[in-house]
């Protein structure tokens, strides 16, 4: 039993110890179902912790720019959650994320017992001039797998459990909808008189940049009669249904400040851009205004030397050498006005 215990606990750590520390009642039920279940549970732990690290790299990258940016231990708030639109992005793209990397781990065998969708294989006819072949990412058993350790951590059925079962789905609904068909060509001379195709995931940067559009148009709702349902007169109007909606149950704080309950160290001291074409886009050129000037803050230029490689060569045979190159650039950032020397 204390090596169960022990097994448990190890499970309860997946992702850092944050993603499944709130109550993971599957967990619980592996151990009364034998260690059979419960080895092949811990064998989809690094996946699972995989999958929460990539949503939260990729979290980070798609808010760079913005006051709120997916700080570190963002995912930690699970424990302590305050439903507003941030956490319920952090919901969708880590249900995402860990869906992601079951699926594309089952699909090139990591597990025992899984593989490629076996129902688009084996040549059967897919349409007309073409047939499944090659190995279509089984996207039903990283759905299934997913939901047992994401969803699980809910109990209950009050309104900010059904908030983030209701983020969690849009999250692996995301991943469903990059599923698309490849095709390869057979035939006489490269006539292509017959396709072999398979179904395959994109980039989980197209998840990440699909969710971050749906943060913007997240719904407030209010938890009504054990639902939820939109806050506002105009949204109920425009939107009678939000299956495709991000929900959200408060107004994000004041991101500019440090704010140690959502656990944001506030503007002072973060990096912006300025600057125009196709060196920085309009939202990133506009980023000093946004995190420095109104928080209240001055922007601060100062000059650093950076390292890069440069001067590659390829060496036969098989080696590239670089030399290290170093430049110096400006670099902008928040700061205090009364500490502020250089402003632009």
């Amino acid at each position: 039993m204390l090596v169960q215990c022990m097994i448990l606990h190890s499970l309860m750590m997946v992702a850092g110890g944050q993603l499944l520390a709130r109550g993971w009642a599957p967990a619980s039920n592996l151990l009364l179902s034998g260690s059979k279940g419960l080895q092949r549970y811990i064998s989809y732990s690094d996946s699972v912790s995989a999958g929460a690290a990539t949503a939260m790299k990729e979290c980070r990258h798609r808010f760079q720019w913005d006051r709120w940016n997916c700080p570190e231990g963002s995912l930690a708030l699970f424990n302590e959650p305050l439903p507003t639109r941030e956490m319920s992005f952090v919901h969708a793209i880590s249900s995402a994320g860990v869906m992601y990397s079951l699926t594309k781990n089952c699909s090139v065998g990591q597990f025992e017992n899984c593989g490629c969708d076996e129902s688009k294989r084996g040549g059967k006819t897919g349409g007309e001039d073409w047939k499944w072949g090659g190995c279509s990412d089984n996207i039903k058993f990283g759905e299934k797998i997913a939901k047992v350790f994401v969803d699980g951590m809910e109990q209950g059925q009050d309104a900010l459990a059904l908030m983030n079962l209701h983020n969690n789905d849009i999250g692996r609904k995301a991943v469903r909808q990059t599923l698309t068909r490849r095709c390869k060509c057979h035939g006489v001379s490269g006539s292509c008189s017959i396709q072999t195709c398979w179904d395959q995931l994109g980039a989980f940067g197209i998840i990440g940049e699909a969710l971050r559009k749906r943060y913007e148009t997240a719904v407030l709702v209010d938890y009504v009669s054990g639902g939820l349902h939109p806050n506002e007169k105009k949204a109920q109007e425009d939107r009678a249904e939000t299956q495709n909606d991000l929900v959200f149950l408060q107004p994000s704080p004041n991101y500019c400040h440090v704010n140690s309950t959502v656990g944001t160290a506030g503007t002072l001291g973060r990096e912006c851009l300025r600057g125009r074409g196709t060196e920085v886009t309009a939202w990133e050129a506009r980023s000093c205004k946004r995190l420095c000037s109104s928080c209240g803050l001055a922007v601060q230029r100062s000059k650093v030397v950076v390292s890069s490689s440069c001067n590659c060569k390829f060496h036969w045979c098989c080696e590239v050498r670089c030399e290290t190159c170093t430049r110096e650039v400006t670099k902008l950032t928040c700061a205090r006005k009364s500490e502020s020397r250089t402003r632009l």
